[in-house]
């Protein structure tokens, strides 16, 4: 038996173990070998709206429909997790080969996905998903779950989330009156030679609208780039032979990219030790700038990315320089030890980029608030609290200064994360039209 703790933020371990073969006319059998993962809870860094136990019954659903997803073993209840087979291929188009590869993987993943949108509900209500009551409920999905953890948990101004659910809730669109069962965080598959091979991450899936897993694959694409999402969407159109409403998958886009900085709000605000809190942070930022933008597009408001200042080392540069090169992990070690390292390198160059160029960023977003709040706020966190009341006592009218003003704040926070930002660097979410 063998035991190695995949090197990630999230709890999970990649298991072998050997079976005890069964007696067959006196002789024993061979024992067989499991490639086993168990995919635990995510305990102090739990900022979900599903207990793992939903993830399980709905993997368990999938696999009678035959849907391609890893074999559930069973249920740990100590610690939590579920235990599944360990299905071979790899994660992230971004490994394919070649684009053929890419383009072959992307059109059989959206073929699986539009079967998926064609199973039968029954069986999900079955295993407790639940059936939303009207067709505003299939618009807004499950994102008054995720509100309600917010508004629970908010401890500071929150000026981008703010203004992202005041217009969620003031532009709900028609639904398209299909309801199916949707992965939500779709497009997170293996592969392997041109196929998909698995399904995964399943636990935020639910009953809703078609259009919700094509918004989806959007923030998916942010940190797993998924080819061109067009051609993915034309593909769905084409294999299901219903047109879907661009202007309905930009709206999921904007509702399901929002629940990221939602979920992790509270850990940015208060972090807890034992996180990755630069991985939080690149989410908390990236998919709140997502959202942002794509309303501007929707909206046609054109968007003006700040310039970014020049580095201007304080005294304290050096002690900095020195903690970063410090931490540095060591690529020798073991895979969780080297991701837990890495995690407190990443901290140590966010704080290093932070006294080179924080002071002056910062005084440019207060140069920004001013040209919206009339006067310049003394520091970050007077104008946070000015900015959120403005914004909530606003109404549509004044979207484009706000658009303009939160996507600046974002990537302004962005660059200081820059060098440790991993697959989110440099991201930008796909238009579809």
């Amino acid at each position: 038996m063998s035991c190695q703790r995949q090197g990630r933020w999230r709890p999970a371990w990649f298991i072998e173990i050997e079976r005890e073969g069964h007696s067959a006319g006196g002789a024993e059998a061979a024992g067989e070998r499991l490639a086993i993962y168990f995919r635990g809870d995510r305990g102090i860094s739990d900022h979900g709206a599903y207990a793992l136990e939903h993830e399980m019954k709905i993997l368990q659903v999938l696999e009678r429909e035959g849907i391609p997803v890893p074999h559930v073993y069973g249920f740990c209840d100590e610690p939590r997790g579920i235990v599944m087979e360990r299905v071979p291929g790899r994660a992230d188009l971004g490994t394919a080969i070649d684009e053929a590869e890419r383009m072959a993987v992307q059109d059989d993943y959206m073929r699986i996905l539009a079967r998926v949108h064609d199973l039968d509900i029954a069986p999900f209500e079955a295993v407790g998903l639940e059936r939303p009551r009207d067709t505003e409920r299939i618009a807004l999905s499950d994102f008054p779950i995720w509100e309600q953890g917010y508004r629970k948990s908010k401890s500071r101004p929150e000026p981008l989330i703010e203004f992202a659910v005041a217009w969620l809730l003031r532009n709900v669109p028609e639904s398209s009156g299909r309801l199916s069962f949707v992965c939500a965080d779709s497009g997170q598959f293996l592969f392997e030679a041109g196929r998909v091979t698995a399904l995964l991450d399943l636990e935020l899936a639910h009953l809703g609208d078609p259009a919700e897993d094509l918004a989806g694959l959007r923030g998916r694409d942010l940190s797993e780039p998924l080819g061109d999402l067009r051609r993915a969407v034309t593909t769905y159109e084409s294999i299901t032979g219903r047109p879907v409403d661009r202007r309905l998958i930009d709206y999921h886009t904007v509702r399901f990219t929002l629940i990221t900085p939602m979920a992790v709000a509270r850990l940015v605000a208060a972090p807890a030790q034992g996180i990755d809190l630069v991985q939080y942070l690149c989410w908390y930022h990236v998919f709140g700038r997502a959202p942002i933008e794509v309303i501007a597009h929707m909206q046609g408001v054109p968007l003006e990315p700040p310039a970014l200042p020049d580095p201007e080392p304080t005294r304290h540069a050096s002690a900095h320089d020195f903690l970063a090169e410090a931490l540095a992990p060591d690529a020798g070690a073991d895979a969780f030890d080297t991701y837990a390292g890495d995690a407190a390198y990443r901290v140590a160059e966010y704080l290093r980029r932070s006294n080179l160029y924080g002071p002056a960023l910062e005084a440019d977003d207060l140069d920004d608030a001013a040209r919206l709040l009339g006067s310049r706020p003394p520091d970050w966190s007077q104008a946070d609290t000015l900015l959120e009341q403005a914004i909530l006592e606003s109404g549509p009218e004044r979207d484009a200064e706000w658009l303009w003003y939160l996507q600046r704040r974002s990537l302004r926070q962005e660059a200081l994360l820059e060098t440790v930002m991993r697959e989110l660097q440099q991201s930008r979410i796909q238009m579809l039209d």
